[in-house]
């Protein structure tokens, strides 16, 4: 009849093939149907733009902001360069083998950043200072005492111009106002592409920071 498909003209069905595609997709098959498995999605948290309760803290804001961007790259390369230090002096096991690689990456990060630092102003050195802590999970103080006087010599006569930070400074967006907003500016930079994205090596629970203070 017009209109109709003729039955053998149609494709048989093939269940072995639709069972091979469906198992190699990791579905479990039975007689009763199939199951797909459940997928576990990474957390995403999206930020809004900050919202300001007085024009004293836009301007606040927007001046810290400038200034964590400015050091956060400084932060990451020297964090870096120092958790590589530390994980291969694990397994050095000589002293002098020891020496001879710290005061390698002392040189290099010498190199890098002497001049550079000096430029920062007291502020922008005490944030570096903060985010060194967040991305090593140590202050700059203890660093430069675990890793003794060729350190010390570097990070004090870098620092002078930074008058009197605290290389003793920590990294606490709980407790501490201002780092919370340095933990804001820095997800949001990350979220926008504006920032290499990097997890801190301590814990941040981002949420209840934000219930706290906003």
């Amino acid at each position: 009849m017009a209109g109709q498909q003729d039955d053998s003209l149609r494709k048989p069905i093939q269940v072995k093939e639709i069972k091979y595609k469906l198992q190699h997709a990791n579905i479990s098959i039975s007689d009763e149907g199939y199951d797909v498995p459940a997928i576990d999605l990474e957390e995403v948290l999206v930020l809004t733009p900050f919202r300001y309760k007085s024009r004293d803290e836009r301007r606040q804001y927007l001046i810290l902001r400038r200034k964590t961007r400015k050091v956060w790259p400084y932060a990451v390369m020297a964090s870096n360069r120092l958790n590589t230090l530390y994980e291969r002096l694990d397994k050095i096991e000589t002293k002098h083998g020891k020496r001879k690689y710290t005061q390698m990456v002392q040189d290099y990060i010498e190199e890098e950043f002497t001049e550079e630092l000096k430029k920062l102003t007291k502020t922008e050195g005490q944030i570096l200072v903060k985010l060194m802590y967040r991305q090593t999970g140590k202050t700059t103080f203890q660093t430069v005492k675990e890793l003794k006087s060729g350190w010390r010599a570097f990070w004090y006569n870098t620092t002078a111009s930074f008058f009197n930070i605290s290389l003793k400074k920590m990294f606490d967006p709980l407790q501490e106002k201002e780092d919370y907003y340095i933990e804001y500016i820095l997800r949001r930079s990350f979220q926008e592409g504006l920032l290499e994205p990097q997890a801190a090596a301590i814990p941040i629970n981002f949420i209840e920071c934000m219930h706290k203070w906003e």
